[in-house]
């Protein structure tokens, strides 16, 4: 057993530590912004784990999406005046990681026939886990514009990301639905 203690004690005034540095409330809009995409990267664990005897190359695809969102949590947990301090691909995400994201959405879509209306979520387990970890995402998106129109980033890479991973996400789950996903066709149809 590891004698490190998980508490510190230096958070209970109401603030937490930020990469390299410095202090804000744990109410803050950066605070906010990773805690929301460290949450979308556990929805997307679940996901992950209800992926892995069925489907390997979406849950390896999975866990790739969980890696680059947690570079994205250290960029956002990283006050602007260190950012210089990040470095590319480790704790920067990068324009060649959206790029990346986009080719698996290209790939995901070719797979399937998205249907032209709105689809019902919960065709299967797996792909109601996808929707989930789908809108905990564009919530995190949201939580980043939101920092974003307070305290403008530096770069817009990681709203850039987590925007196409929501979109990876929705065809995702389209590729694990049934074989037809049942749409919303409106009241009384």
């Amino acid at each position: 057993m590891s004698d490190v203690k998980i508490y510190t004690r230096k958070g209970d005034d109401g603030t937490t530590g930020l990469w390299y540095g410095g202090r804000v409330l744990k109410s803050d809009a950066r605070t906010s912004a990773y805690g929301d995409v460290d949450e979308a990267i556990s929805t997307i664990a679940v996901a992950r784990a209800e992926s892995r005897e069925s489907h390997s190359e979406l849950s390896a695809d999975l866990l790739e999406m969980q890696r680059c969102m947690f570079i994205g949590c250290a960029q956002l947990a990283t006050a602007s005046e260190h950012y210089h301090k990040l470095e590319p691909g480790v704790t920067l995400l990068t324009d060649e990681m959206v790029t990346e994201l986009e080719q698996r959405i290209d790939w995901y879509k070719s797979q399937v026939e998205l249907p032209p209306k709105f689809i019902i979520p919960g065709g299967t387990r797996l792909s109601a886990q996808l929707d989930v970890a789908r809108t905990v995402t564009r919530r995190a998106e949201r939580s980043v514009v939101s920092l974003n129109a307070t305290e403008p980033l530096p770069d817009e890479v990681v709203l850039r990301y987590l925007n196409r991973s929501s979109d990876l996400l929705f065809v995702m789950a389209r590729f694990a639905d049934e074989a037809e996903p049942t749409v919303f066709e409106g009241r009384g149809k």
